[in-house]
């Protein structure tokens, strides 16, 4: 897989969707808490879940809850996929709107990622298909039925590693990730965001490790002419739990 055509048009791409006209942009603090957890079965399947909670700071009030599950595969040194479902669950986008209901949304999931050493630093590209399936409603509750949409995201990302010692590990982390709707019911809101992300990750032992990290979300509203700009600090606790003695 080249790397340099992909980095050029995901420059010129992030470019494009952040030099666009903005108007009434909502700033917003975040705090996200994430466990996840890495079953190896062997050297080339493995099963991913996480669970996320997603809380605003400013008032506080719960933002999203998330499940995902997802079985993954190493096709060989460089590339894996993998194949997974998702649930949220929705509280508000807007702190200040605290309704006495939360949206569910069903989510299917497809990627393929590329991998590459190079000495100290890991450069890591992933394309991600979603298919997003959004119960129905207005601003007092539930309506029937879901509305379907695409999304397309694609994150380049390094990591560099400072210290390593045995199974002890301090990497920084620096990625950017951008997302495209797409659909019959997308109208205003093909560009849908751009995530970027910083932080440090430390590798207690081979199978626990800790990642503190802040993200920047600009997102695009679906009237096209609103955007949230999030701040975000991301705590994360990740857990491998190996089956096989040989790994």
């Amino acid at each position: 897989m080249k790397f340099y055509p992909f980095f050029i048009f995901f420059l010129f791409a992030t470019s494009y969707c952040q030099g666009q006209k903005e108007k009434n942009i909502d700033h917003q603090s975040i705090l996200w808490t994430r466990y996840y957890n890495q079953v190896f079965f062997n050297e080339k399947w493995s099963l991913h879940s996480e669970i996320d909670n997603r809380l605003f700071l400013k008032p506080i009030q719960e933002n999203v809850f998330l499940a995902r599950v997802q079985g993954r595969y190493k096709i060989n040194e460089h590339l894996e996929t993998g194949v997974g479902i998702a649930y949220f669950s929705v509280n508000t986008q807007i702190p200040e709107v605290n309704p006495d209901f939360t949206i569910p949304e069903y989510r299917g999931q497809q990627d393929l990622t590329w991998k590459q050493n190079l000495g100290k630093f890991t450069i890591n590209q992933r394309f991600q298909l979603e298919e997003r399936f959004i119960h129905n409603a207005n601003k007092e509750n539930l309506l029937p039925g879901s509305t379907f949409s695409w999304r397309f995201r694609y994150r380049l990302q390094t990591d560099y590693t400072f210290w390593k010692k045995e199974k002890q590990l301090l990497k920084a982390v620096l990625s950017d990730e951008i997302m495209f709707n797409f659909g019959k019911n997308i109208i205003e809101n093909t560009f849908d965001q751009n995530r970027i992300y910083t932080a440090i990750h430390y590798g207690l032992n081979s199978n626990v490790a800790f990642e503190l990290g802040y993200l920047n979300s600009f997102q695009r509203r679906s009237s096209g002419t609103d955007y949230f700009n999030r701040d975000i600090i991301r705590i994360s606790i990740f857990h491998k739990i190996k089956r096989s003695k040989k790994l």
